[in-house]
C-alpha cells in the first residue's frame, strides 16, 4: 500500500516508522527541511505524569487574568479570528471535572504505550538519543499549589502504573546538591523519562531513510483529488503523488489543509519558546516543572540544560515576543536562585508552534469524510512524549489489526457528534 505521510515532526515521522516495519511504502512529505520544527525545540519529556488534559476546570479564569499580560504564561493574542472563537468556545466547554477525570486513563495509556516503544528504540542500532529514565520533579511555592499537588499524587496513585511521591522542601534539595532551589516542595513522578529531542529527530530520520522510506521537503500539499470516498492523489506546487492512503501529522497547520478536504478539525497553533544552554556552570539531576511559573527545564545529553514554556495562542505569522523569553528566565530565577541567566539574542532562541485540541486530547483515528484518511495531531505539549504510540496506533488503524489501547477518547469526529 502507497501510504503518504503529512508532516515531518516526530508524529509523522513515528507513524512513517510503524507503517515502513509493516511493509508499505511511505513517503512523507513536509513544506520545510524538517530540521527545527516543535520536535526539536521542546523539554524532551516522555512524560506518563501528564494524565492532566490542557482543558481543566479555572483554566479559563485565570487565561483571562493572564490574557492581557504579554509576559504571563498563558496569552491569548487578542484579534478576531472565527477559527479561534470556535475553539474556544469548545475548550470552555471541554474545562470540567468531567473531561478531567475521563481524560486521565486514554492519556496514561498512550504515554506509558509510548515510553515503552521509547525503551525498545533506544537499544537499536544507530539510535543513541540520550534517554534517561530519573523521573521528574513538580516544583510549587504556594500553599495553594501544595494543596494541589497532594490531589495530583492521590490521582496518580488512584491510576496505578505512575509511581509517584510528594517531597518536602529537604527532600527536594537532597536531590538536586550542586544548587539552591527555592521550593516548599515537589511531586517526584519516578514514572517519567527524558531525551534529547534533537538527537531523536536526526537519527529517526536517518533510520527512516535508510529503511527506504522517502522524505520530500520543501514542498506543501496545496490540494487533494478523490473518488469513491477515499482520497487518491495530493498535489504539491511541483509535483502530485498517488496515494492508497493518507495520514495527516501536520501540526498546527492541520486545520487548514483538513478544511481542503472538508473536514472540521477544532485546533489552534500554541506557540512555545525555549533557550538551550551549553556547557553551562549551573547543574541539575533532575527535569522539573516549575508549578507557579509555568516553565520546564530540562539537563540534555550531559552538557545541556534547555529551559522552555509559555502557551501564546497567536497567529503562525505573529513574530516572536522576545518578552516571553524574559518571563520565562525571570520564572526560572525565582525557583533557582543561583542561577544568572543573561537574555539571548534572538537567533539563540528557538520557538515554535503546538497543535492544540479543543479539550486538550490529541486527535487520532480515521475520518468520517474519507475511509482512507487518518489523522495524528493536536498533542498540543504532549507529541514527543506521544509521538511513537501515535505513530504505532496509526499503523495498527491502517493495517486494521487489534489496536494497542482504545483510542475512542481521541476520535477526530468527537465534535461532530
Amino acid at each position: 500500500m502507497k501510504v503518504i505521510v503529512i508532516g515531518g515532526g516526530i508524529i509523522g515521522l513515528s507513524a512513517a516508522w510503524y507503517l515502513r516495519e509493516s511493509g508499505h511504502e511511505v513517503t512523507v512529505i513536509d513544506k520545510t527541511d524538517m530540521r527545527n520544527n516543535c520536535s526539536y525545540g521542546n523539554a524532551g519529556y516522555v512524560c506518563p505524569s501528564h494524565f492532566i488534559p490542557l482543558a481543566t476546570p479555572g483554566i479559563v479564569k485565570q487565561g483571562f487574568k493572564w490574557m492581557m499580560n504579554p509576559q504571563s504564561p498563558f496569552y491569548v493574542q487578542p484579534r478576531f479570528s472565527r477559527s479561534l472563537i470556535d475553539w474556544g468556545l469548545k475548550f470552555m466547554r471541554s474545562a470540567t471535572p468531567e473531561h478531567v477525570e475521563r481524560s486521565a486513563v486514554p492519556l496514561r495509556d498512550i504515554a506509558i504505550l509510548s515510553q515503552q516503544l521509547y525503551e525498545d528504540w533506544k537499544n537499536l542500532p544507530g539510535f543513541g538519543f540520550a534517554y534517561e529514565h530519573k523521573g521528574l520533579l513538580e516544583l510549587f511555592q504556594t500553599a495553594a499549589a501544595a494543596e494541589h499537588a497532594q490531589h495530583t499524587v492521590a490521582k496518580a496513585h488512584a491510576l496505578g502504573l505512575l509511581d509517584t511521591q510528594l517531597l518536602d522542601q529537604a527532600a527536594v534539595q537532597r536531590m538536586e546538591p550542586q544548587t539552591k532551589v527555592n521550593a516548599i516542595g515537589a511531586v517526584y513522578f519516578k514514572c517519567d523519562a527524558h531525551l534529547y529531542p534533537n538527537k531523536l529527530m536526526q537519527q529517526l530520520i536517518a533510520g527512516l531513510e535508510s529503511r527506504g522510506v522517502r522524505l520530500v521537503t520543501g514542498q506543501e500539499v496545496t490540494g487533494f483529488e478523490h473518488s469513491a470516498g477515499k482520497i487518491r492523489r495530493l498535489k504539491t506546487g511541483s509535483a502530485v503523488y498517488e496515494a492508497d492512503a493518507v495520514v495527516v501529522a501536520s501540526g498546527s497547520w492541520t486545520r487548514e489543509l483538513a478544511a481542503e478536504m472538508d473536514i472540521r478539525i477544532p485546533l489552534i497553533p500554541g506557540r512555545g519558546y525555549s533557550l538551550t544552554l551549553e556547557d553551562a556552570p549551573y547543574r541539575i539531576n533532575h527535569p522539573a516543572v516549575l508549578v507557579e511559573g509555568r516553565v520546564a527545564l530540562t539537563p540534555m545529553d550531559g552538557n545541556k540544560i534547555r529551559f522552555g514554556g509559555t502557551m501564546e495562542i497567536t497567529s503562525t505569522k505573529t513574530p516572536p515576543r522576545m518578552n516571553r523569553v524574559a518571563g520565562i528566565l525571570r520564572a526560572v530565577e525565582r525557583f533557582y536562585p543561583e542561577f544568572r541567566i543573561p537574555m539571548p539574542s534572538i537567533d539563540k532562541v528557538w520557538y515554535g508552534y503546538r497543535p492544540c485540541s479543543a479539550d486538550g486530547l490529541p486527535y487520532i483515528g480515521r475520518t468520517k469524510r474519507w475511509n482512507n484518511v487518518v489523522m495524528a495531531t493536536g498533542h498540543a505539549m504532549l507529541g514527543l512524549s506521544l509521538g511513537p504510540a501515535t505513530g504505532k496506533l496509526v499503523s495498527e488503524v491502517l493495517n486494521e489489526q487489534t489496536l494497542s489501547m482504545d483510542i475512542a477518547p481521541f476520535d477526530p469526529g468527537r465534535f461532530d457528534r
